[in-house]
């Protein structure tokens, strides 16, 4: 993985969408645990609201302080949306922001105007070049079919996934016809990963589950997104949070394992054997890079961020 693309960026467990004209909400983010809030500016917000939810959230941006990191969903960069997402990102994009989420993504074309955008926003601001991250939406089926160039569209991208939620505009660009077990969109969050994968995003992130009091079927669903290979979800209620970042970070049993493994490898090779006995299966070196992968991950992500006791 390269660490030009990863730059500053860290794993995020959970991402809690914030309504952009109710910033006051930032502290329950903060107090139920979010490793990142989304300030959002698009559909949270009514239109004739939309000038002042802008210089509420840019002061938000302004005073931002703790380990959470705070993002803005602007509006749509399309013309026909009058340039309002520009006006977004020229009054958010400053420091105290960690990156942009940018709605109604079609094609690459999109994001490499983003990119562009961003840089102009960092050289006034006096900020590095890749500074902000970016995170597009795949809303449409294009989008979706195009998501490995979406993600090689822009180094700053590092967040890439799939959103299935039910309703809204991905089902209505696919077709599905969402349930509670996930089994209809499973294949397409899985693509998705992939091309993710592929382009090189190193943290990809999914969601969302929108039943705000069905914690068991958050738990379902944010488990099957971990198995899948995602590092996290955008959630939209401060109830999430625990569990999907629990789901999300490894245990303290996985972690022993990981560190146990790796240390059984290492003797193994010192010994001049490229495969070991270990817990009833025979591991080698590429088991090992995985532990120490998942063991490096842990520790960027503060090294705290243990679920339970394992």
């Amino acid at each position: 993985m390269s660490s030009e693309r990863e730059g500053g960026r860290a794993p995020l467990r959970s991402l809690l969408f914030v309504p952009g004209n109710r910033t006051e909400w930032l502290a329950k983010a903060r107090a139920a645990g979010a490793d990142a809030a989304i300030l959002d500016l698009e559909d949270a917000v009514p239109r004739a609201d939309k000038p002042t939810a802008r210089a509420t959230v840019a002061k938000a941006v302004a005073g931002a302080h703790g380990p959470m990191r705070l993002l803005v969903r602007v509006n749509s960069l399309e013309v026909s949306a009058g340039w309002a997402g520009a006006d977004d990102l020229r009054a958010v994009a400053r420091p105290g922001l960690y990156g942009v989420v940018l709605p109604k993504v079609h094609g690459a074309d999109d994001v490499r105007l983003a990119d562009r955008l961003l840089s102009w926003c960092e050289r006034e601001q006096g900020l590095p070049e890749g500074h902000f991250a970016l995170v597009p939406l795949l809303e449409t089926a294009r989008a979706l079919r195009e998501a490995y160039d979406i993600g090689r569209a822009a180094r700053r991208i590092a967040h890439l996934g799939a959103l299935t939620a039910p309703g809204g505009d991905v089902e209505r660009a696919v077709g599905y016809r969402w349930t509670p077990e996930g089994t209809e969109t499973r294949e397409l969050r899985a693509r998705v990963l992939l091309d993710a994968r592929a382009a090189d995003c190193p943290y990809p992130a999914t969601g969302l589950w929108a039943d705000a009091a069905d914690l068991t079927g958050l738990r379902h669903f944010a488990e099957q997104n971990r198995a899948l290979g995602y590092e996290g979800m955008i959630v939209i209620h401060p109830s999430h949070v625990p569990v999907v970042n629990e789901v999300f970070a490894p245990g303290a049993e996985e972690l022993r394992r990981y560190e146990a493994l790796v240390a059984a490898v290492e003797q193994a090779q010192a010994r001049g054997a490229g495969a070991v006995l270990f817990e009833g299966r025979m591991v080698d070196e590429a088991m090992a890079a995985t532990a120490r992968h998942a063991l490096a991950r842990h520790r960027a992500a503060g090294g705290d961020q243990t679920a339970g006791a394992g």
